[in-house]
């Protein structure tokens, strides 16, 4: 599976799906009690998650208006939050707003600073897009409510973890600890083609895409565990959302080799 961000119509989806993301994200929340916490984030309430969210989006469409080169000094950001948290849903509307005007205009393959893999703009609306999609789904998983994920944009979700997750390490510490001796993981997603494979070294971990082989089968790729499901149900896993089990995700092989991962790979 090639990186959906190098895919010239990728950056177009992002910034659609960033609206729409972010439109279901406040239809979840607007009259909810934002006083309810978030299992997906333990010790945050709904208020705290929208609150982060409509930050996130305001703070990356600083960084895109300004075409950074160097890693930014701050992430001090004007929230303009209002004065009575029941305003909070209007406001993330309006946080996702001034993202679409940031990217107005944008030439997502300018080149820019990003803490990832990819150093253009579009890193940034693909960052957005996922950071809000995920939380969209705490607040709903919140709410009691069922989470859909469009399953290609699961498949791209969880390319953008396991592509940017070795870059991590300088806010994500524990990352630095994924480290070995040849040991690999594979990450499938059972209703796409998407298909990752980890390999931990002496010095962390690389990422190898895989996928079907030119006849369009798909190419079997060994690995001392195997995770395995629908995309949407992977992305969760990943993002410590959802644990292995047999109604969701499949697993096969080192058990312990999986459980050193989740510890370590919090993003």
């Amino acid at each position: 599976m090639s990186n959906p961000s190098g895919n010239a119509s990728a950056p177009a989806v992002h910034r659609e799906a960033v609206t729409a993301e972010t439109a279901a994200f406040v239809a979840a929340v607007k009259g909810a009690d934002l006083t309810l916490p978030v299992p997906g984030c333990p010790g945050w309430t709904l208020a705290d998650l929208v609150k982060h969210t409509g930050g996130v989006q305001r703070w990356f469409s600083v960084l895109l208006r300004g075409r950074i080169q160097e890693p930014p000094r701050g992430r001090d950001v004007e929230l303009r939050l209002p004065a009575n948290e029941d305003g909070y849903p209007d406001w993330l509307a309006d946080s996702a707003a001034e993202a679409a005007d940031a990217f107005a205009g944008l030439d997502p393959d300018a080149p820019m600073w990003a803490w990832g893999a990819d150093q253009h703009a579009r890193f940034w609306i693909r960052r957005m897009l996922f950071e809000t999609l995920v939380h969209r789904t705490d607040a709903e998983r919140a709410l009691g409510l069922r989470p859909v994920i469009d399953r290609d944009l699961a498949t791209d979700g969880v390319d953008e973890f396991l592509v940017n997750l070795p870059h991590a390490a300088f806010f994500a510490p524990k990352v630095a600890d994924l480290r070995g001796d040849g040991e690999t993981l594979r990450f499938r997603c059972a209703d796409t083609d998407g298909d990752w494979l980890v390999r931990l070294r002496p010095d962390g971990f690389g990422v190898e895409t895989t996928g079907p082989d030119p006849e369009g089968t798909r190419t079997a790729v060994a690995a001392g565990v195997t995770v395995q499901g629908a995309a949407a149900d992977l992305l969760l896993f990943l993002y410590g959302r959802l644990g292995p089990g047999p109604d969701a995700l499949r697993v096969d092989g080192d058990g312990e080799l999986l459980a050193r991962w989740s510890a370590n790979s919090a993003f």
